[in-house]
């Protein structure tokens, strides 16, 4: 499969991008600074500031994969949410790119903060998220309203309350809306397995214009 990988230099992106060459798919990884990747590989540089350049990437990709945040090394990324809102302005240039190419999958590494932690109650209004990541989830869920507002074929994959560095153990739950947590209450997943769930995805889909979401 002919895949495009928007922001591969993340930690989201470099572990899918890895997840994605191990089973073989054709990668083509764009980045900020596509030096950090490996030179095996194709690569674009590119800021994904312009939705006709974005259609130019993507056009011939059988799916898009996005794994775009604002840089964190930005002291804003924790305050200030029209920095953070960059997330939702590439999102709506992204879903301009693919409609106008007519890419026929789309998915998005997403955020948490829109998951329903109790009934009626989201992550991000349940007292438990953390204030100095409001910014981010704030924007993360512009993001998803613009998608689920969109006439492409979208996918929007939603981490838990903690992802982190770990171990691809191939062993998760998978959600809906709904946040999913393990015996102990805890909330989490590695990236490794987060990337094995996101390639589960995109080659046997089944969540199409829809969200979901992954928990140990």
């Amino acid at each position: 499969m002919k895949v495009v990988l928007l922001a591969a230099t993340g930690q989201v992106g470099r572990t899918v991008l890895s997840e994605l060459i191990s089973r073989g798919h054709d990668v083509t990884a764009v980045a900020r600074n596509p030096d950090k990747l490996p030179g095996s590989i194709k690569r674009v540089r590119d800021d994904l500031s312009n939705a006709d350049r974005i259609a130019e990437i993507v056009a011939g990709a059988d799916a898009v994969v996005s794994a775009f945040g604002p840089p964190k090394d930005d002291p804003r990324f924790f305050s200030d949410v029209s920095y953070t809102d960059q997330l939702a302005s590439m999102t709506d240039r992204l879903i301009a790119a693919v409609r106008k190419v007519g890419v026929r999958r789309l998915i998005v590494a997403g955020g948490c903060g829109s998951l329903e932690f109790s009934p009626g109650v989201t992550v991000l209004k349940s007292g438990h998220w953390p204030e100095k990541l409001v910014p981010i989830a704030t924007s993360h869920m512009k993001a998803f309203a613009a998608l689920r507002g969109a006439d492409v074929n979208w996918t929007y994959f939603s981490p838990p309350m903690l992802i982190e560095p770990g171990v691809r153990t191939g062993k998760f739950r998978l959600g809906g809306d709904s946040l999913i947590r393990d015996e102990q209450g805890k909330s989490w997943v590695s990236f490794e397995d987060y990337a094995v769930a996101l390639v589960d995805e995109l080659e046997k889909p089944a969540h199409e214009r829809s969200r979901f979401t992954i928990g140990y």
